[in-house]
């Protein structure tokens, strides 16, 4: 039968977005957070996602609605109990994650699979953190869920083969390409990613350009669609700077090192355009 039935924990961007994804190809979820109000921000930024495909004319206001029932929400982690698969969807906090997982582990059937999104944490760590390491992957979706093609997949030391093929044959049903990752600080995209967005940052705070010349720079000369500085307002520079400090102190290289002008933004609560100013000004 496959997976049929999907918990997401966290109603923020990515938790929203894989919901939307998973009710596109007729795949229900429960959004879980403790908080209503970010259930509420989650249920309102999927309309408005496919409002914006009904305007495109790539979908009928029925199969908007049918998209729409096929989510629920719930502040009680309970009622995840009979899913087939749960993603944890949290923010990228190490602490956070393995309470969240300990607590969902002691819920979830034996047989259901628990993945994370984590975008940069060791998955066997995570795993270790459960009663069922052989039953728990990584899944990295990227951002814009709905948008973004790529998945990436994530065996800890413990995965068993039967899970990865579980959940890659899923990717594909959601319309995704899945590549298969072994479980290393960053994984590939971000360790590839964060540092060239960190380093974009280093030539700000050096005076080398604008963060409009910068992006430029990358947009035109390397033919990049977004420059790096745009991309991180996009990403949270929280995201970024909790992502260099899990390199850092993986590698101990210092080329991983945290630019001091990221720290000090996020310091000062100018994370990109969710909180209205990163690099750029967004006018919230």
């Amino acid at each position: 039968m496959g997976i049929q039935k999907i918990g997401i924990i966290g109603a923020g961007t990515m938790g929203s977005g894989i919901a939307q994804a998973c009710a596109g190809v007729g795949v229900s979820s429960v959004i879980q957070d403790v908080s209503d109000a970010a259930l509420e921000r989650a249920t309102r930024a999927v309309s408005g996602s496919l409002d914006r495909l009904i305007k495109k004319g790539t979908m009928s206001d029925a199969e908007k609605a049918a998209a729409i029932a096929r989510i629920r929400t719930t502040a009680k982690s309970e009622d995840l109990g009979d899913c087939d698969l749960i993603i944890e969807a949290a923010t990228e906090n190490q602490d956070l994650k393995v309470k969240i997982l300990q607590n969902i582990d002691a819920i979830a059937r034996p047989d259901t699979i628990i993945a994370t999104n984590t975008s940069s944490i060791s998955i066997t760590r995570l795993a270790a953190a459960t009663r069922r390491p052989d039953r728990f992957v990584g899944m990295h979706f990227f951002n814009p869920v709905p948008v973004m093609a790529l998945v990436e997949i994530i065996s800890g030391l413990r995965t068993s083969q039967a899970t990865v093929e579980t959940v890659t044959e899923l990717a594909k049903r959601l319309g995704k390409t899945p590549i298969g990752v072994k479980n290393s600080a960053g994984f590939v995209v971000n360790r590839i990613l964060c540092p060239m967005i960190n380093e974009a940052i280093f030539t700000l705070q050096d005076g080398l350009a604008s963060a409009e010349e910068i992006d430029a720079g990358m947009k035109l000369g390397c033919n990049h669609p977004i420059g790096p500085l745009a991309l991180c307002d996009l990403i949270g520079l929280d995201v970024e700077l909790a992502v260099m400090e899990v390199l850092y102190n993986a590698f101990k290289d210092s080329k991983y090192r945290p630019a001091p002008l990221l720290r000090e933004m996020v310091d000062a609560g100018l994370l990109g355009r969710k909180t209205g100013r990163g690099f750029y000004d967004y006018g919230k």
